[in-house]
């Protein structure tokens, strides 16, 4: 699926990396305050540090502001989980680290997590498949890694559950954010991770190897 382009009329691609991060950054705690619908572009160029006229030279409209804030999130998660996924590959211990570099990152971008959660149903019909295409992705990425660990013979398990799997560690990471309220008054981030990995791992059997 092609990339949603989000228009801008300043040239400089550093500039307008910058503009829009600082741009995500100030409108994540408005979205979170207020709601998207409640925010105005004008409270969002003023909490990004800039001039309403400023904002229009790099978005087109109050939507495109959310659609870069889910487009972030889903990138630095990618980015960061593909790391933690290469190392080791096929063992085990590759697919723990995978979900324990997931949760972190979660656990640093809650707020971010929150607001996809909370407004990306705002997003148009254009821009919702792509965002929900990439989660569909990052799922695969841990159905990848637990594949791998069937053709190393670590894992035995049918297609139906490695799908399942995935998907469960992937909402698991996001709860993290959107439980947050009642979760982290129990667990530390690393109490988490620790108690879904035994959890998750209670109902997976290891291959059998031959002697």
């Amino acid at each position: 699926m092609k990339k949603r382009e989000v228009q801008a009329s300043v040239k400089d691609e550093r500039l307008v990396k910058k503009r829009r991060d600082q741009m995500i950054k100030g409108a994540v705690s408005l979205f979170i305050e207020k709601g998207f619908h409640r925010t105005t572009t004008r409270e969002i160029a003023k909490a990004s540090g800039f001039s309403i006229g400023t904002l229009y030279e790099y978005i087109g409209t109050k939507e495109d502001v959310l659609y870069l804030v889910c487009d972030s999130i889903y990138d630095k998660v990618r980015e960061r989980l593909q790391k933690g996924l290469d190392k080791n590959q096929g063992t085990i211990l590759s697919l723990k680290q995978g979900i324990a570099d997931y949760f972190k990152v979660v656990d640093g971008m809650q707020d971010e997590v929150l607001v996809m959660y909370q407004e990306v149903k705002s997003l148009s019909k254009d821009a919702l498949p792509y965002v929900l295409k990439k989660e569909i992705e990052m799922v695969a990425m841990f159905e990848h890694v637990i594949q791998f660990c069937i053709e190393n013979g670590e894992l035995d398990l049918p297609e139906d559950k490695v799908k399942m799997i995935a998907h469960n560690i992937f909402v698991q990471g996001q709860m993290w954010a959107f439980r947050r309220w009642s979760l982290q008054k129990m667990y530390t981030i690393d109490d988490y991770i620790n108690l879904q990995t035994d959890l998750l791992f209670q109902g997976i059997q290891p291959a059998v190897k031959a002697e």
